[in-house]
């Protein structure tokens, strides 16, 4: 009926949910760009097909090799855009990768993992999980991209992403730790900025997405003790902003993770006076810098 079609039963941040089951995104489509050198930089990037069916892909970013013997540090990175929207082939998403493994001297896979609605929630987990397995399948030398196979360093691996894909990495540390990786991957530290989790307006939107849910104790959007306690690598850095609705629920996931046993260092940053992703609108803004400069080290430095 055209009542139907006109008559909203639920709206989220990104979209709305019409009666007759229409979806209306409130957010302009992405554009994406192809992979490209950089001339200014000297960073390399390339695209590769890690799966048809499901289709998962990614942007692989190479920096500078000033010693070809020397193996660079590798960051596996997930979009954010909550879960429904966004790209690793997007410009805000291709800048700020290519500039992190530029001044961090990292390799970086860049993962385009399944949305919401034509794939829901677990495929961004699913997918990205399937890519971290592609990308340690390399560690023996013999996989299917040469750049992984000559300069990637296994035992220097990062993962890391904001919001939605601040989330995701959580979640794969945790299959790291009760499922593992292949031989000679080792899992260094994971970055969350401003990481969504459980506790926030957002949850309900979440549920939605993810038609196989287990309701607001889903151990994604609440991690449990003995998942933290597992958490498959020995650093955490968490970013939250002083005004971002998520800043609760990424202190609360920082705290239990301190309380729960884990035996890795965690540390804690807030962005005073900043909002949810603020770095991504001005890469050039300061406080934006500084941000993107604390990955770095983090990433160099361990």
């Amino acid at each position: 009926m055209a009542s139907d079609s006109k008559e909203v039963v639920k709206e989220f941040p990104f979209f709305k949910v019409y009666k007759d089951g229409r979806l209306e995104f409130l957010m302009p489509p992405v554009e994406k760009i192809p992979p490209s050198d950089d001339p200014d930089t000297g960073v390399r990037s390339n695209d590769v097909v890690i799966s048809l069916d499901p289709p998962v892909s990614a942007r692989i970013f190479l920096p500078r090799i000033p010693d070809p013997a020397r193996k660079l540090p590798l960051l596996f990175y997930t979009h954010g855009g909550g879960f429904c929207t966004q790209s690793a082939f997007s410009r805000k998403y291709h800048d700020l990768v290519s500039t992190v493994a530029a001044e961090a001297g990292a390799i970086a896979v860049s993962v385009e993992y399944g949305l919401f609605p034509s794939r829901p929630i677990p495929a961004c987990y699913d997918d990205s999980w399937a890519a971290l397995r592609w990308v340690a399948g390399h560690a023996g030398g013999d996989g299917a991209e040469p750049w992984l196979n000559e300069h990637a360093d296994f035992g220097r691996v990062f993962m890391g992403g904001e919001s939605a894909g601040g989330n995701i990495p959580h979640t794969l540390a945790a299959r790291v730790g009760s499922i593992g990786l292949p031989q000679g991957v080792r899992v260094v530290g994971i970055v969350l900025v401003h990481p969504f989790f459980g506790g926030t307006v957002d949850d309900q939107m979440w549920m939605h997405m993810c038609p196989t849910n287990g309701g607001l104790s889903d151990l994604r959007l609440k991690p449990a003790r003995e998942d933290l306690a597992r958490l498959g690598c020995e650093k955490v850095l968490v970013f939250v902003a002083e005004k971002d609705h998520l800043r609760e629920a990424g202190i609360g996931c920082y705290e239990e993770l301190k309380k729960s046993g884990w035996r890795g260092s965690a540390e804690l940053v807030e962005n005073v006076g900043e909002e949810h992703c603020f770095h991504l609108r001005d890469p050039k803004y300061e406080k934006a810098v500084e941000l993107r400069d604390k990955i770095v080290s983090f990433i160099k430095h361990n």
